[in-house]
């Protein structure tokens, strides 16, 4: 490969990338290691402020960081002409959602204004997945990374579902600590890949778990972003990031 090539694919921006999902994920997947010390220390509500105070932001970086170098290095492929393209990338964005904010979360407790706890979920979407979060990034990977089909988005990519299949393994371990022979028998009757246990007979879907409120929230929320899309991506531009 010439000197050229190499200098398009290793631009400054991937090596930034992959430091700030190495930094991202050793302070998030951290926090969530030391949560039961912590929350000794200083209490659960508290506990949630700090792991917010260092996720928040640093998510923000991340999410701005991508946006303003989306297109950088190389174009592997270009898909944008494609006839349904648009429908295809929206759709899988909508439901990469509601993968990723799930309505077994509490917002309150997300929001430290109940107690946080740790919860042994095996209802809504738990069924169909045990990490509705990890799944959830993956299809967005997919999604953003056939859209924009750039190398830097490709290593974007990479950082992030390495990072959820990290965490896959990381949670698992969390809760079979605190749970023991309950998680146990509760990872027994779901599944990681998505559906697989309820091909298999250890679950049934049942469709009044997900007439939840919650639901119409994510929904919601799927169609500001459809429509704010276009101003989040000047706003971000005037970041100099």
């Amino acid at each position: 490969m010439s000197d050229l090539a190499t200098s398009e694919w290793l631009t400054p921006s991937h090596f930034v990338m992959a430091g700030l999902l190495l930094g991202f994920a050793i302070a998030h997947s951290g926090l969530a290691a030391l949560r039961p010390w912590g929350e000794r220390k200083i209490g659960a509500r508290l506990y949630r402020v700090l792991f917010a105070l260092v996720s928040i932001p640093f998510a923000t970086v991340l999410i701005i960081y991508f946006f303003n170098h989306r297109y950088d290095g190389v174009q592997l492929w270009n898909v944008q002409g494609v006839p349904g393209i648009i429908a295809v990338v929206w759709s899988l964005s909508a439901i990469s959602f509601i993968f990723l904010y799930p309505a077994t979360f509490n917002l309150l407790e997300i929001a430290a204004i109940q107690k946080p706890e740790i919860h042994l979920y095996e209802t809504g979407i738990i069924r169909i997945t045990r990490h509705p979060q990890m799944v959830g990034q993956v299809i967005w990977c997919i999604a953003h990374t056939l859209w924009l089909g750039t190398s830097f988005t490709m290593v974007t990519s990479v950082g992030l579902i390495l990072h959820h299949v990290f965490a896959v393994w990381h949670g698992d371990r969390r809760l079979s600590h605190r749970y023991g022979e309950a998680f146990a028998r509760a990872k027994a009757r779901t599944s990681i890949i998505p559906f697989l246990a309820v091909f298999d007979g250890r679950q049934a879907l049942k469709v009044d778990e997900f007439l939840r409120p919650a639901y119409v929230g994510i929904a919601a929320f799927v169609a500001l972003l459809w429509w704010a899309h276009p101003a989040l991506l000047q706003w971000t531009a005037l970041v100099n990031l």
